[in-house]
């Protein structure tokens, strides 16, 4: 089934162990791998199994990969040592040790500089909480292959223009997936701005994905945003009628439920047909030169 249901409140408990087991693994990959520009070393890519951090290292090289049909942990390594350990039953303690003891056992003393969760409502230190251990496979079996399916329709989105994209890739700390197009254009950030966020948003960007839920707007949806955020984004008319604009801090979203994508009659083509709505409202505004990153694969434009 395309677009399988994904309640948040039925997975919620799930959720928040999964995603507090992705951003200890996201962190080993923050400190082991090179930094590329806005940040793209960092997000985990899609497997037919799972997820991956990718190759990182240095002479010899290593990987952390999720399973979720068997529903195990793997690390491997360049010198064909391998490590491997169950997802279920664990706490994020007793994953956090886990893990580190599996790169230790393959040469790899692995320090994260902040052992702590990243922007979430419950920052107790990960080799302290013993308080989330839910992991229903089901559950996080239907998480990846929600995550596949999307990564396909982003990918066919990515390939409609010459902009300079970022790959598809799911973000560890907001648990979204997403891709990016960048104009030429670096972006007018204020002063005082962190690192991070410079380095993440350093030129005019259109970023679009989808995201599972979270304590301000609990249910999945597909969204996209410009940044810096353009005058009148907002009066510009997105497709099909069930998207929205959201406010989402000081800025703003294109929104369109997952639920209302299930619902439509294609909801592949609803999809695409929602990006490509908010990336014409983002361009035009902000003033990218259309047509000329439109791919030929592009349905021409309305305008």
């Amino acid at each position: 089934m395309l677009f399988p249901p994904m309640p948040l409140a039925e997975w919620q408990d799930t959720k928040q162990t999964l995603h507090r087991f992705l951003q200890i693994a996201g962190k080993v990959r923050l400190d082991q791998s090179p930094l590329r520009n806005h940040w793209w070393n960092v997000p985990f890519h899609l497997t037919a199994r799972g997820l991956t951090s990718r190759p990182m290292g240095s002479d010899t090289f290593f990987s952390i990969d999720f399973d979720f049909v068997e529903h195990l942990l793997r690390v491997e390594c360049s010198t064909g040592q391998r490590v491997s350990f169950s997802l279920t039953d664990l706490s994020v303690a007793g994953f956090y040790r886990q893990l580190l003891d599996a790169l230790a056992s393959v040469g790899y003393q692995v320090r994260i500089a902040q052992p702590v969760p990243f922007d979430l409502a419950d920052s107790t230190p990960f080799a302290e909480d013993d308080q989330d251990a839910s992991y229903v496979p089901e559950h996080a079996n239907r998480y990846w292959q929600i995550l596949g399916q999307v990564s396909l329709v982003l990918e066919e989105f990515a390939g409609r223009s010459y902009a300079k994209t970022s790959p598809v890739h799911h973000f560890w700390h907001t648990m979204d997936i997403a891709v990016t197009r960048f104009s030429d254009r670096p972006a007018d950030l204020p002063d005082g701005v962190d690192p991070v966020t410079r380095e993440a948003y350093s030129h005019e960007v259109i970023s679009a994905g989808f995201w599972f839920g979270d304590d301000e707007f609990g249910e999945p949806a597909f969204y996209s945003y410009t940044a810096p955020e353009p005058a009148g984004l907002t009066e510009e008319p997105l497709s099909p009628a069930e998207a929205a604009w959201v406010p989402r801090g000081s800025s703003h979203l294109a929104l369109l439920r997952y639920d209302d994508v299930r619902a439509s009659a294609d909801p592949r083509a609803t999809v695409l047909e929602f990006l490509e709505s908010a990336y014409l409202a983002g361009a035009r505004r902000a003033g990218w030169d259309v047509e000329s990153l439109r791919h030929p694969r592009a349905a021409p434009s309305s305008a």
